[in-house]
């Protein structure tokens, strides 16, 4: 173990008082970040996407679910492959059992990828959550989102247009709204490290004094499986 500094209950209280001050300034900070997030401009979206779903086809207004809102989890699993990325399913376990909750605040959450919606289905059983899962193999929707590219971009496209994606498919999150006419219009979306706020169990380890304990692996996340993996 690291040696770390060892002091009296009088010397933690008073440094973990002065954290807290600066722990203060950045809840106040991520509050007005938040603020500037909701008042972002929305993007009517165009195209009428249709996605294959365990019942059959259905519409990007159907996966509302009859709420005001919907978010997107842009989920890794490309066309032919047999299983999901292993870094989105770290993600997804931590969002399963959340839509009931997000239910109440007039929000609906789907998974969408390019897989088959079969493999789909089985990864999702094989992994035993119980959120949405819909498959936009037959329609342009990660294309247009930024989150699935044609062959092997050497260009920053992804992101923003700040960096060069991962490969074909890359991680996403994103927000839409339904209008009172009855459009859907593009709220949010963020992607690579703006989806480490998301994962609670992150979150979690960062307040630990070994925090994600990830220095000296060959990339950050080098550590995760799938969780039927370990």
């Amino acid at each position: 173990m690291t040696a770390h500094r060892i002091v009296s209950q009088a010397e933690w209280l008073e440094a973990r008082k002065a954290l807290l001050a600066k722990e203060k300034a950045f809840t106040q900070q991520r509050e007005e970040l938040a603020q500037e997030r909701r008042a972002l401009p929305w993007v009517k979206v165009e195209k009428d996407y249709v996605f294959d779903a365990p019942e059959g086809q259905v519409t990007l207004a159907d996966l509302f679910d009859g709420k005001g809102q919907l978010i997107v989890q842009h989920f890794m699993f490309g066309s032919d492959w047999n299983e999901g990325c292993p870094s989105c399913s770290f993600w997804t376990d931590n969002f399963n059992g959340i839509d009931v909750h997000l239910a109440h605040r007039d929000t609906a959450f789907v998974l969408v990828s390019r897989g088959p919606i079969d493999r789909l289905e089985a990864y999702r059983k094989r992994m035993g959550w119980n959120l949405r899962w819909v498959s936009s193999l037959n329609n342009d929707f990660n294309f247009d989102f930024a989150v699935s590219f044609p062959g092997e971009p050497k260009e920053p496209v992804y992101n923003f247009g700040t960096i060069k994606p991962y490969g074909q498919e890359t991680p996403g999150l994103s927000a839409l709204r339904r209008g009172d006419d009855g459009a859907i219009y593009r709220t949010y979306s963020t992607y690579a490290r703006g989806l480490d706020m998301l994962n609670g169990t992150y979150q979690l380890l960062d307040i630990t004094s070994k925090g994600r304990d990830e220095e000296g692996l060959s990339f950050s996340m080098a550590w995760v499986r799938r969780h039927d993996k370990y």
